[in-house]
């Protein structure tokens, strides 16, 4: 471990920062950073998140959990705002589902380029994906080219942080595939967008992660409410 890079890993707790935690750690000294921000869900990613954190062995001071408890009062998102309803799951929806939290990703990037720069970090890793977002656009590769603009603007001229996006190109299939080659730790990750105990299999999150692991062939270790959600996410390959 000695000499090797120090990267921040921006980690709720689902399926994908899972996986960015397995690749950050091949090369990096990880660092993982977790938000509170009002969500549904938010006791149950946390627990998610310590429980990842606990498998790769990240430290007590190499935690940080950072309360953006001002999305919540802000209000405008299905996660955050009891009186908007999550939508019920549709793959093939366009525009931007009420799900969105309106600019979340620069308030957690902001977080994590702060700590960064106090830890003496390189790399930033975050876990955009243009083709299995839903549709956010702060999960976009221009987004991410933006944002290493303005940390190179904003921060000591010392520093050199960049925030990569390994996954961006990536389908949740190739996500799943890529954390089995890693070893990541599925069975502690969580991704619904409303249920603490068992996944409701209905919303967008849910539906994405169901396809992906479906379509990767691989059995999702998780717990769902109803019979034919955990059908679904059996892991028999359907192309």
């Amino acid at each position: 471990m000695a000499g090797r890079a120090t990267a921040v890993v921006l980690a709720s707790g689902g399926m994908d920062s899972c996986v960015l935690v397995a690749l950050a750690a091949q090369e990096h000294e990880v660092a993982m950073l977790h938000a509170n921000y009002g969500q549904r869900t938010m006791g149950r990613e946390k627990r998610a998140f310590d429980a990842i954190a606990d498998f790769y062995r990240v430290p007590p001071r190499r935690r940080l959990t950072v309360n953006l408890s001002h999305l919540a009062a802000i209000g405008g998102s299905a996660l955050t705002d009891p009186a908007i309803p999550v939508p019920e799951g549709n793959l093939g929806r366009e525009g931007i589902p009420a799900s969105y939290v309106p600019f979340r990703n620069a308030n957690l990037l902001a977080a994590a380029t702060a700590w960064a720069e106090v830890l003496g970090a390189t790399r930033i890793f975050f876990g955009a994906m243009e083709g299995d977002s839903s549709g956010y656009p702060d999960c976009r590769g221009s987004f991410v080219e933006a944002f290493n603009r303005l940390i190179e603007v904003g921060t000591r001229p010392e520093t050199r942080i960049e925030v990569v996006a390994p996954l961006l190109h990536l389908t949740k299939a190739q996500v799943v595939q890529r954390g089995v080659a890693l070893d990541a730790p599925f069975h502690l990750t969580w991704s619904c967008y409303q249920a603490e105990e068992a996944a409701c299999g209905r919303c967008d999150s849910c539906l994405l992660r169901m396809r992906g692991f479906r379509e990767a062939g691989v059995p999702d270790p998780i717990p769902y409410a109803s019979a034919e959600a955990s059908r679904q996410s059996a892991g028999g390959s359907q192309q």
